[in-house]
């Protein structure tokens, strides 16, 4: 999606994905600058939340909404036909998040309804504005993506609420996790045979990935009512069973993607190894369920794993290809990649391994400051509109999408 000839404001406000991913990757690499600090009582915030709370949501709540944002606002006039969302109308989407992250942190001596008004705002004004672009696309089939999202709203207000009701959040953050990974699934298992397959038939013919079908669909349909049902009773053999049987689907489905031929291109590779956490991710909070494991493992191998991961390849390719540069992992993008699975792999094991806990916690942490301030830094160019393009229309054209 390149910059509209008739466009003639800011670069940055041309096209949903450029203030979001950005931001939302400083956001990520500030968050966890900040929780360190405020994790070991050295550095207090003036937020409403208690502590872990206030980490939770920003990145549950804060982060990733922002790139879910830059991603659906970037995909839906490539769905629809229609214009994207830009401009004035962008601009106050952006400074309606950004209030919410100072509220959320800053904003303690607020009446706590005050903090909430201003936070939700950001991801109600979002499901609007993508229901009507999409309705007046008449795009029925991605409407279901526009009610996730939706669902993740009521679960931000949720979590405001039962944070000042029960003092801590608990249901809401359970809420938050299903439904990003639905979207992983959903998304994720859309986008990552689609490109494997448009890739392998010019580069590597032979074994194809199987496309979205029937399959798919019974694995998202279960994930959803196993998490439903980890959501309202986390602990439980029945939990327990629902969410290793999800494991074992989402396994099954992403060995179909041809994975394994892909390695040439770290573009690919790297959707494919995200993707990997999402039933990581089941079989440990099934362990968790059954009492044999701590819950943070399966929370961290979704959160950082799957969802750290996924964004950041999504982030990386859509940026690449919609700014009209090759579609190729370069150097410093290879580096954005290992630092996020080094992150995903070290928080993991910080559960696994209490007696080494404070240096992986050390490590993830340097790890995933170093993934998102890179792809900030070395995207950020492209994302402003300060570099031009490396390569001639020609090239764009002759890649695969980027979404």
């Amino acid at each position: 999606m390149a910059i509209p000839r008739n466009y003639q404001g800011w670069t940055v406000l041309a096209n949903g994905f450029r203030p979001f991913f950005l931001l939302g990757a400083i956001q990520a690499a500030l968050a966890i600058l900040i929780w360190l600090p405020v994790y070991y009582g050295e550095l207090k915030l003036n937020s409403t939340f208690a502590p872990r709370d206030w980490h939770v949501h920003e990145m549950l709540y804060g982060y990733l909404p922002a790139i879910v944002t830059g991603f659906l606002f970037t995909a839906i006039p490539n769905w629809t036909g229609r214009l994207p969302i830009r401009g004035l109308p962008l601009l106050t989407l952006v400074l309606v998040w950004m209030a919410g992250r100072l509220a959320v942190t800053l904003a303690a001596p607020a009446p706590w309804w005050a903090v909430l008004a201003i936070d939700a705002s950001f991801l109600l004004l979002v499901v609007l504005a993508a229901a009507r672009e999409i309705v007046a696309g008449r795009n029925w089939r991605n409407l279901p993506v526009v009610a996730i999202v939706g669902i993740l709203c009521v679960g931000n207000i949720a979590f405001h609420i039962e944070a000042h009701v029960s003092g801590a959040a608990d249901v809401a953050i359970r809420i938050g996790v299903a439904v990003i990974v639905l979207l992983l699934a959903l998304i994720g298992g859309r986008i990552t045979p689609s490109f494997t397959r448009n890739w392998l038939v010019k580069h590597n013919p032979g074994r194809l990935p199987v496309p979205f079908g029937k399959f798919d669909m019974v694995v998202v349909l279960f994930s959803a009512l196993s998490l439903l049902g980890w959501i309202v009773a986390p602990e439980g053999r029945a939990t327990a069973l629902a969410l290793a049987l999800a494991g074992l689907l989402h396994t099954a489905r992403l060995a179909r993607w041809a994975g394994d031929r892909t390695l040439r291109e770290r573009l690919l590779v790297i959707l494919h190894v995200g993707y990997a956490f999402v039933p990581l991710g089941f079989f440990a909070s099934a362990a968790a369920s059954a009492g044999w494991l701590l819950p943070s493992a399966g929370l961290h191998a979704w959160m950082v794993g799957a969802a750290g991961v996924m964004t950041l390849a999504v982030m990386t390719r859509a940026t690449l290809g919609h700014t009209g540069h090759a579609l190729t992992a370069a150097p410093a993008t290879q580096a954005i990649y290992l630092g996020i699975i080094l992150a995903a792999i070290a928080r993991v094991c910080a559960v696994l391994q209490p007696a080494h806990a404070e240096l992986l916690l050390h490590v993830a942490a340097f790890a995933w400051v170093t993934a998102f301030a890179g792809f900030a830094l070395a995207f950020g160019p492209l994302l402003l509109g300060l570099k031009r393009r490396a390569l001639a229309v020609r090239a764009e054209r002759s890649a695969q999408p980027a979404l």
